[in-house]
């Protein structure tokens, strides 16, 4: 446990793992205490599991097949004030890594993302309402779902790659949000103006954007890449 907690406080001041039995329960979401007071890993395990296939069976079907084969632990943490789940899981050759999902949202905490936020696709506010507020590697806070409050607005950015498309671009920045972060300059990202049916665009910083995309396949398969 002191050489978990060591590495993972790393990359967050203060970080502790929570005893649940000292916490009250209206401090996380119901859904989440239920699994978390469970003593049992194997079942919290277990748990775990059937929450992600109540909210995103069909859109994350290799990330729940792959947790359910690798999950090793899952952990209420705290820093900043702030709880999180912490999930431990065997990756690449048998390595243990580390990756967070923060409780789910209650409000919509960004400003510019919460004048679209009611046309959200039902599929990607499901997992943020209900599941978590971004999943991610934990060290990086990347090739992950980005918490609500750090969801990159493109308007606000100045892209180079724009000068250098071979096409017009097919997107507008003032209604396009980046929800998933390589951390190496890639996003997928949605244009409010074109997002039914869960499209999306690829967007890179240094190579041409991929337009028509689905949402979930792309985040479904980078999620993967990044446990492998």
């Amino acid at each position: 446990m002191e050489n978990k907690i060591q590495f993972l406080s790393k990359y967050r001041k203060n970080m502790s793992i929570v005893n649940i039995a000292n916490m009250h329960e209206d401090a996380i979401s119901n859904e989440w205490y239920d699994i978390l007071k469970e003593s049992d890993r194997s079942l919290r395990i277990k748990n775990t599991i059937e929450h992600w296939n109540s909210i995103s069976s069909k859109e994350l079907r290799n990330t729940i097949s792959y947790l359910t084969q690798n999950l090793v632990d899952v952990e209420l943490i705290n820093y900043d004030d702030t709880y999180s789940i912490l999930y431990t899981v065997t990756v690449g050759d048998g390595e243990i890594d580390y990756f967070e999902g923060k409780m789910p949202i209650r409000s919509v905490n960004n400003t510019e993302l919460n004048k679209f936020w009611m046309n959200t696709p039902i599929s990607i506010k499901n997992f943020y309402e209900k599941l978590h507020n971004g999943f991610y590697y934990f060290p990086s806070r990347a090739m992950g779902l980005i918490p609500i409050e750090n969801i990159t607005f493109f308007g606000n950015d100045e892209w180079g790659i724009i000068e250098e498309l071979d096409l017009p671009l097919d997107i507008n920045l003032d209604s396009t949000f980046g929800f998933f972060s390589t951390g190496m300059g890639g996003y997928v990202a949605l244009d409010y103006n074109n997002c039914s049916n869960d499209n999306a665009t690829i967007w890179f910083v240094d190579d041409q954007p991929q337009y028509n995309a689905n949402f979930w396949d792309i985040v479904d398969e980078w999620i993967v890449i990044g446990f492998e």
